[in-house]
């Protein structure tokens, strides 16, 4: 075979064993994020040793699909600042992105050790949302995606104590949203229904959402406000990142309402996408492995 036609070396490789190459970008988000690395990347060498140059290198190379460079530039930076919570933080998510869910949990847990009794920060946004208000900080990050991490692996139960972690530091809508997203759905994987439902009480049309606007439509489906056939056209309408993550909720949905198989309709349509790093995405491979069907 001719080096021209090679497709390349892959970033990661799906829990089927398929080669997962980066997405290409947008032409004008490639040049902005372009533009950003490099800026990163100036920063980092004028000051190699400041854990924010770090962090931010890791960021920028992470947005252009790099996700195991990013893996490397964390752990020098977690070499030279092993106290620093955030270097697990962003690199655990590195590790979910390609499919590393034990090392995943590992950082995050190191994570939750480093920032015990220490005051809660605001991470700044890598991609600013429209009002330019960060909407997450340093604990619910850890908390949130280490639940994620553990319910990847199937630990539920040890997932859900992650999630009720993140509950905590969940106080603004667009986090609570989010991590009562995932906890309802452990909880209904649990057979916890009323736990479950008790967590719909917060949700509201009303709702001051300015990011997670998939997770709250999800949560008002599961509260009975809209219906999952009119949630997955509405889905299938917002491009291929809303339609993983909504997918994967009403995927769930009909898989604990006893409606497996349109359960499995729906995660291999998920599938067919681009965007294999969502998480909704990683979800549904894994739910389709357990389930023992092939992509």
């Amino acid at each position: 075979m001719s080096e021209s036609i090679l497709p390349g070396e892959p970033e990661a490789f799906s829990l089927f064993g398929r080669p997962l190459y980066r997405t290409p970008l947008r032409p004008e988000t490639l040049d902005q994020q372009i533009k950003l690395y490099q800026d990163a990347l100036s920063s980092w060498k004028e000051d190699p040793d400041d854990p924010d140059n770090v962090i931010w290198l890791g960021r920028r190379t992470a947005y252009l699909g790099r996700f195991r460079e990013a893996i490397a530039i964390y752990s020098i930076g977690i070499d030279r600042h092993p106290e620093d919570p955030r270097l697990y933080r962003h690199r655990g998510h590195r590790f979910i992105s390609i499919r590393l869910f034990e090392r995943a949990v590992e950082d995050f847990e190191r994570a939750a050790d480093l920032m015990a009794g220490a005051p809660d920060e605001v991470e700044p946004d890598g991609i600013p949302n429209p009002r330019g208000v960060p909407v997450s900080t340093l604990h619910f990050n850890v908390w949130y995606h280490l639940g994620l991490a553990r319910y990847l692996l199937g630990n539920l139960e040890a997932a859900l104590h992650a999630y009720r972690k993140c509950l905590k530091v969940s106080e603004i809508d667009d986090k609570y949203v989010a991590t009562a997203h995932w906890a309802y759905m452990t909880m209904r994987l649990l057979g916890r229904d009323e736990e479950a439902e008790a967590l719909l009480d917060r949700v509201s049309p009303k709702m001051d959402i300015i990011e997670n606007h998939n997770y709250h439509d999800s949560l008002l489906m599961y509260k009975g406000e809209t219906s999952p056939e009119e949630l997955m056209e509405k889905a299938r309408g917002q491009g291929a990142l809303g339609l993983v993550t909504t997918g994967y909720g009403v995927a769930n949905w009909y898989s604990y309402n006893g409606l497996k198989e349109k359960a499995a309709v729906i995660l291999h349509e998920i599938l067919s996408l681009e965007g294999w790093a969502g998480f909704g995405y990683i979800a549904a491979e894994a739910d389709l492995k357990r389930m023992g069907l092939n992509p």
